[in-house]
């Protein structure tokens, strides 16, 4: 009874935050296009999904992930996993903390892969550019980019160093990278960062932070906890980047190669 009172209260105000949506779609095709709707089973039928979708997605956020991430965070943070022969009085230094590290990385290649967001624009990029952007090869180089971003953003936790300095850093370089690499991919890249932050990565990683910050004493889990997001927004951005200049230059060397065997 307790879980489907959960239910129908998630239902509601899912309900709630799809309203401005729908009035929205039907203030204009009723008032500015002012044509009916073409399909109007298949549009209520498929919005009646995306509430119920969203309200048992919710639901599992609740009950699954955000725990398990925290769970997880507390578990690699225990001082009795770090080292259980070392007196727990002693103070834990950064470098003590790497399994954080890899499972943050880790859990951040994974969800990034499987991003569905991520997929469907990977396969529109391949489509548009008649292959020369390969899906897989683009969801490899974000994925890769994420678990940079969020291992680098847990040590940032641990370590307590200030948010701006590795974003300010971060920034530079994307500028950098954008000067000299191809204008094809520069808008990619950039829509690359956005669809990362998505439905499978988000929760997992902000979980993650939180959780990681609620663990590490001297860390404030509001101030301190919050941030990973960021990171899984920069690092794919300079990891398509550096693909595209990547697959540049390995074409511009394949050209002098055969231009060499011409003149021969």
């Amino acid at each position: 009874m307790i879980l489907l009172a959960e239910l129908w209260s998630t239902f509601l105000s899912t309900l709630r935050d799809v309203a401005p949506i729908i009035f929205v779609i039907l203030f204009f095709q009723l008032v500015i296009i002012r044509r009916p709707f073409s399909h109007l089973n298949n549009l209520i039928t498929g919005m009646v999904y995306v509430v119920l979708g969203m309200t048992f997605f919710l639901v599992g956020l609740d009950k699954a992930l955000f725990p398990l991430g925290t769970s997880m965070a507390e578990q690699l943070t225990s001082p009795d996993f770090i080292n259980p022969t070392t007196d727990q009085r002693i103070s834990i230094a950064w470098q003590d903390y790497y399994w954080v590290y890899i499972f943050g990385g880790c859990i951040g290649f994974a969800t990034t892969l499987a991003e569905p967001a991520l997929i469907a624009v990977a396969i529109k990029a391949q489509q548009i550019s008649g292959g020369t952007i390969k899906a897989w090869y683009l969801r490899l180089a974000v994925s890769i980019g994420v678990a940079v971003g969020i291992s680098l953003g847990t040590f940032r936790i641990v370590s307590g160093i200030d948010l701006y300095m590795f974003i300010i850093a971060g920034y530079v370089v994307v500028i950098i990278q954008t000067i000299f690499s191809p204008k094809l991919i520069i808008g990619l890249a950039y829509d690359s960062g956005g669809v990362t932050t998505s439905t499978v990565t988000v929760p997992l990683v902000t979980a993650l932070g939180i959780g990681l910050a609620s663990s590490i004493p001297g860390r404030n889990p509001l101030m301190d906890g919050f941030g990973l997001i960021a990171f899984a927004s920069l690092f794919p951005i300079m990891a398509v980047l550096a693909y595209a200049q990547f697959a540049e230059w390995v074409n511009h060397r394949a050209q002098l190669k055969q231009a060499d065997q011409i003149g021969e």
